[in-house]
Order: structure tokens, then C-alpha cells, then sequence
């Protein structure tokens, strides 16, 4: 009996992205590609996950009500690196195996990064003298693919490179020529930029906080690609009101964007919407790599890239 593969996405793939996907799962007849596009209502997706084997999403919501309107669901595969959109616990419940797809979003991240800094340290272009990101230094907040890739640029820029993550061995930043630190506090104080990757968890929400932002050194920047609710939006209200030096360039826009932008608007940058994997290549990778993990998972039971616990 064939395996149905759901792409649902509010916000769709590319078109060459589902083109891409749709050779991956030619190639192996025992499965079918659906699609769901540019829903919106929940009950579209509701509906349209009954029948599916697997489940391929963006930044779509899979909740407790999904998963259970999923009666044959086995796994989903989120299309990017973060996986909160997803009731890990549920789908551990059910037994249903959920992966993500690091990495292939990545180099669009770590770009984009760098496009939000040339644009602050420019004042947006407007003719102003600006300043060079050559001889300056940046803190990479967590160490994983995307900070990787920005450490990558950096060494382009011929910027000092330092970065903080616990979880991650000193020597493999040692050996990417990255100074580790012992400390948030240290990462924050030490750099003229600081380029934000953690993920968004019960530990990291409203971390990003006043006492923390502080100890920014005198015209530093923050560069925001991660998660909107790692932010806690009163200290950076507060640190706008009382560093006027302070710069934050944000792939995520804040509740208080219109409160910020009123009196500190040349020292922000805020996209239209996420745009970190907004590119074709990103879109890409990230697309077919859920399909080739769903298809994997069927055929050869790999799961690699799981992200829950097993039942």
C-alpha cells in the first residue's frame, strides 16, 4: 500500500521547491505527494491530515488536535531547523517520530544576518557616514549550523569571531577560528555585534533581557534570526530609552515595533515578515530534504533527524 506525504503550509514552498520534492517522491512509487497551500483555516488542515502517512510543514502549527485528527500519521518533518511549532509531547504519545531539517536553511540565515548589520552600521542608506564591520567583533549566540555559517562570513568581513554556547565543545570553535566564552554576560560585553541563535524553549523566553542587553559595549548591535519570544520586549524598550547608541536588526518584528520605531526607527531594522529561509536555495534544500527524511524513515526505518523522544 503506498505512503501519503502531506505538505501542508500556510506559508508554501517555492514552486521550484515542490517541483524538486515531487521528482524525490517520483522516484519511489510506494508514495503519493499531497499538497495543501496557502490555507486558512484549521479545519483545511485538519481535513486534509486524516489520510496522511506523513506530514511535511514550515512554521505551521502540528497541535495536540492535529495529531489526533491524524490517525495514520507516523512522522512529520518540519522544513527548517526549529521545531517549536510542534507538541513534541503529543507526538510522543502517539508515537509518531517528528524530525527537522538543520542546517539546509542556514547560509540564508547567516546572509541575512550580515544584510540587517550593513544596513544598521550604514543608517539604512540615506546618506549618512556610516561604519565598517572590518576590525569589529561579533558574538555568535549559539553555536550550531546557522552560527557556524555566520562565524563562516565573519572571517570574510575580517571580523573577530567569538561565540557562546554551552552545549557545544570549546575546540570546534577553537578550531574554526572562534574565540569561546565562558558567559552570556561575557559574549555581550566583549562584542561590538552579537548575532542571536538560540532556539525558542521554556529556558530561552524573555532571556534576552534588560540586565543582559546592558552590558552591550557603546554603539554595539543586536541581530536577531532566531526567535521572536527569546526577547524580552520591556528591556528592549528600556534599552532603546536609555542607550541611544543601541542598535537591534531583527528578522522577527516585535509587539513594540511601532513604540521603537516612533523615536529609535534609524536604529532598527525589521523585515516585512521571517525572511531567514526565504531564499530559492534554502527553500530547496529544506523541501527536499523533509521529503528524502519522510521517504528514508518508511523505507530504511532512518531517523536521524528526530527531534522527540520515543514512546
Amino acid at each position: 500500500m503506498s505512503k501519503t506525504i502531506l505538505v501542508a503550509t500556510e506559508k508554501p514552498f517555492a514552486k521550484a521547491a515542490i517541483e524538486r520534492m515531487k521528482e524525490a517522491v517520483a522516484k519511489n512509487p510506494d508514495f503519493e505527494l499531497k499538497l495543501l497551500e496557502n490555507y486558512t483555516d484549521k479545519q483545511d488542515l485538519l481535513d486534509a491530515v486524516k489520510d496522511a502517512d506523513g506530514l511535511i510543514i514550515r512554521s505551521d502549527k502540528v497541535t495536540r488536535e492535529v495529531l489526533d485528527a491524524a490517525k495514520n500519521l507516523k512522522v512529520v518533518a518540519r522544513g527548517g531547523a526549529g521545531y517549536d511549532n510542534i507538541d513534541l509531547e503529543a507526538a510522543t504519545e502517539k508515537g509518531i517520530c517528528v524530525m527537522n531539517t538543520p542546517g539546509q536553511n542556514s547560509n540564508a540565515v547567516s546572509e541575512l544576518a550580515f544584510g540587517m548589520m550593513l544596513n544598521l552600521v550604514r543608517h539604512h542608506y540615506v546618506g549618512k557616514p556610516g561604519t565598517e564591520l572590518r576590525g569589529k567583533s561579533i558574538g555568535i549566540h549559539a553555536y550550531g549550523n546557522a552560527g557556524k555559517c555566520v562565524a563562516r562570513l565573519a572571517r570574510g568581513f575580517g571580523m573577530d569571531i567569538y561565540a557562546y554556547d554551552p552545549y557545544v565543545d570549546k575546540s570546534i570553535m577553537e578550531a574554526d577560528d572562534v574565540t569561546p566564552v565562558d558567559s552570556r554576560e561575557e559574549l555581550y560585553s566583549t562584542c561590538d555585534f552579537i548575532s542571536l541563535h538560540i532556539p525558542g524553549t521554556k529556558e530561552t523566553v524573555n532571556s534576552i533581557n534588560y540586565e543582559l542587553l546592558s552590558k552591550m559595549k557603546p554603539g554595539a548591535a543586536l541581530i536577531n534570526t532566531a526567535r521572536k519570544e527569546v526577547i524580552d520586549e520591556d528591556g528592549l524598550k528600556k534599552m532603546f530609552a536609555e542607550r541611544p547608541d543601541f542598535c537591534y536588526g531583527s528578522d522577527l518584528t516585535p509587539d513594540c515595533k511601532d513604540e521603537i520605531c516612533a523615536t529609535c526607527g534609524d536604529r532598527t531594522f525589521f523585515t516585512a515578515k521571517k525572511m531567514g529561509a526565504q531564499t530559492a536555495e534554502a527553500n530547496i534544500n529544506a523541501g527536499v530534504a523533509a521529503v528524502t527524511q519522510i521517504i528514508d524513515f518508511f523505507k530504511k526505518g532512518d531517523e536521524t533527524f528526530r527531534v522527540n523522544k520515543k514512546a
